[in-house]
């Protein structure tokens, strides 16, 4: 086989992964309605079906990079790949809360080895820088088709085989991807040869990112400043210290911090933490928006983000052309000042909108987004020696979910509070000259509704906002040229 068909195969290959991996958190989501019925279990504990993913994902991210460079990327790639399946089918299988909840923390620690191994194996296969940023384009927009994708195949697997055949359906998609995994990909490891496993690095950043993801996810129920709260804010302080004395001594830690005395690194990290941040935290509350303001039901709402994956498909490889003709800051800074605008127009929504009112704003959106995403990831890629690309993809990784969970907690904290707030004012300046208790509820009702838009409004333009400053920021921080083992890095 031709070297260069064998390198896009490798890249299909990874999105086969990829996108499995995003699906199932998606689709997940979809089927908790009928899991909570089967276990007779309430909502706030079918939350905790998603909490622990979400927290031994996270977890896991920076040990696997680290065993990727150690032991090889393709055998940790293959190992994570057969496991989340294995948990897969174990999820399927599921008996009751406490199972499920076991089963998924198996499938997330073996899915959370794709990112990191994933953008590790494609940076090695393609050298050239340009092929790089293109393949590293490609694979991200994956992220985006499983998030849309995932409603739109969720809903009728739940409706027509019922909850589990949306964990059962990984077992046929993700053996092809391991066949391919196993016959296309090339064993890969870095140079430097591991010594002594940073264990209690490994150990107390652990902790330290339980504590963290807990109380972003969970902190709005129990509130922010509740015993709860404070104590996972103490538990992130106190290891997140132990594990910066650990890892900034230790001759082979598992997040080195010389990455953050590259200014091109800490610029493009800091770029994706705010873009991230703001996208997720804007775009999560849109499907609610749409079901509760504008009557549309989850398949519906489901068909209104397709164009959203399309866009960001199209978008990538256009953006990944201009590598080597515009340098990387101008790209990323234009594409995220687009991201930003597209978020603002939803401050156009309100109960007499329509589709295209959602529509158009998320092809925006995902457009200016898809069109930076290659430049951001190849920055991290070229930035770090060569045998280090997984400690610093899973870096990466690590601030991504990070700030999709801040984004969520931020901006739900921000429309509840921001709601009960305009209720007050509008309250206060509103008048109703009737004793009739039928006009006086519809007059509550309106004023209720009014605080709701003006609240998603707050929130659209809080978000527009963070996005715009992630495009400032790229200005100010991507325009040094760094080198790094003799190589250069394409940053100017």
């Amino acid at each position: 086989m031709d070297r260069n068909d064998a390198r896009w195969l490798i890249l299909l290959t990874v999105i086969i992964g990829t996108f499995l991996g995003r699906l199932d958190q998606t689709i997940v989501n979809l089927a908790l309605p009928k899991i909570i019925g089967d276990f007779s279990i309430t909502v706030s504990q079918a939350g905790w079906i998603a909490t622990a993913y979400i927290l031994a994902n996270a977890v896991f991210v920076p040990v696997w990079g680290k065993l990727g460079d150690t032991i090889g990327r393709k055998k940790v790639y293959i190992w994570g790949f057969s496991i989340f399946i294995v948990g897969s089918i174990l999820a399927g299988l599921a008996w009751n809360l406490n199972s499920m909840i076991v089963f998924r923390i198996i499938q997330a620690i073996a899915g959370s080895a794709d990112y990191p191994t994933a953008m590790a194996i494609l940076a090695v296969t393609f050298r050239e820088p340009k092929e790089r940023a293109e393949a590293l384009g490609i694979w991200s927009a994956s992220f985006a088709a499983a998030t849309v994708f995932g409603p739109l195949i969720g809903g009728p697997l739940i409706d027509t085989f019922g909850w589990r055949s949306v964990f059962l359906v990984n077992l046929p998609i993700g053996i092809i991807g391991l066949v391919m995994a196993s016959v296309f990909i090339s064993e890969s490891v870095s140079e430097r040869k591991t010594v002594k496993f940073d264990i209690e690095g490994a150990l107390t950043l652990g902790i330290a990112l339980s504590a963290l993801v807990l109380v972003l996810d969970q902190g709005q129920g129990w509130g922010w400043l509740s015993n709860n709260s404070l104590f996972c804010y103490a538990a992130m302080v106190v290891f997140g210290y132990a594990f910066y004395r650990i890892d900034r001594v230790h001759p082979e830690p598992i997040v080195d911090f010389k990455f953050f005395r590259i200014s091109a690194f800490n610029g493009a990290l800091i770029n994706n933490f705010v873009v991230f941040m703001g996208m997720m935290g804007g775009v999560f509350l849109i499907p609610v928006f749409a079901q509760a303001f504008l009557g549309l039901d989850a398949t519906s709402t489901g068909f209104l983000f397709m164009p959203m994956a399309f866009c960001m498909m199209i978008a990538a490889p256009l953006g990944s052309a201009l590598m080597g003709r515009v340098q990387p800051k101008y790209v990323i800074a234009a594409s995220t000042l687009v991201a930003g605008a597209g978020i603002f127009l939803f401050t156009g929504l309100d109960p007499r909108s329509g589709p295209i009112d959602i529509v158009l704003p998320i092809s925006i959106m995902a457009f200016g987004m898809g069109f930076g995403m290659a430049q951001r990831t190849n920055i991290i890629a070229s930035a770090v020696p060569a045998e280090e690309i997984g400690i610093a993809s899973s870096v990466l990784a690590l601030a991504r979910n990070i700030a999709g969970a801040f984004g969520i907690a931020l901006f739900s904290t921000l429309l509840t509070n921001s709601a009960e707030s305009n209720l007050i004012s509008i309250s206060q300046n509103s008048f109703i000259h009737t004793a009739d208790p039928l006009i006086r509820a519809q007059f509550v009702a309106l004023m209720e509704l009014k605080a709701q838009i003006l609240a998603y409004h707050t929130v659209f333009i809080v978000a527009a906002a963070i996005i715009t400053a992630g495009g400032i920021i790229a200005l100010f921080t991507l325009n040094v040229k760094e080198k790094k083992s003799g190589v250069e890095v394409f940053i100017e």
